[in-house]
């Protein structure tokens, strides 16, 4: 199961493929990283009760929602107001940074939460004991999956970028691209309802 909801496109991997086209390879690897380990915080949140707060609590849901949202349009911003890049110009960012702006991105989905809530428990085989354990396991594996699928998408994406880099035109008009992204992510994050 984990395999096939890593798989299916969503807002992990938008995110990422948008750092693959604004950024480049390392900057798409990072995130993906980054993002793993923000769900795993939240399989953790859930084997630990957190996540029936967020998902019992409009009020809490809604603000995890829109802190997601809004670092979700700031890096978007960042993205679409990047200078133009001179042939053979790289201003990197550091790999670290990349990974935390994945943790914040993965931990700020509010809607895997609710997600994990309702299927995470399922495969918790309760009379076998050591139900937190059982969860963090399995909720580790759903983590290297969807690290293992949003690199894919992530190299995938950055090979495209590796191609149209070859001019500073295209390589800009990709930098806005993944920020119009990033941005379009934040604002459907935002609107999104609550999962009822």
């Amino acid at each position: 199961m984990s395999l096939v909801l890593s798989a299916v496109p969503g807002p992990s991997v938008l995110f990422v493929v948008s750092r693959a086209l604004a950024h480049g390879r390392r900057a798409a690897l990072a995130s993906a990283l980054g993002n793993a380990l923000g769900g795993y915080v939240l399989v953790i949140a859930v084997a630990f009760g957190l996540g029936t707060v967020v998902a019992q609590s409009a009020l809490v849901f809604t603000a995890v929602k829109l802190a997601g949202a809004a670092y979700l349009v700031l890096l978007g911003v960042q993205a679409l107001r990047a200078p133009r890049p001179e042939r053979g110009d790289v201003s990197p960012v550091p790999g670290q940074r990349r990974v935390w702006e994945g943790v914040l991105v993965g931990v700020s989905n509010p809607k895997s939460i609710v997600f994990l809530m309702a299927v995470l428990p399922q495969f918790v085989d309760r009379e076998a004991g050591g139900v937190i354990a059982q969860m963090l396991v399995l909720g580790l594996a759903g983590a290297l999956l969807q690290l293992a699928s949003d690199g894919t998408w992530g190299l995938t994406a950055s090979a495209a970028r590796s191609w149209f880099g070859r001019s500073p035109r295209r390589i800009t008009q990709l930098n806005r691209t993944g920020g119009a992204a990033m941005v379009g992510l934040g604002v459907t994050v935002a609107i999104a309802g609550r999962p009822d």
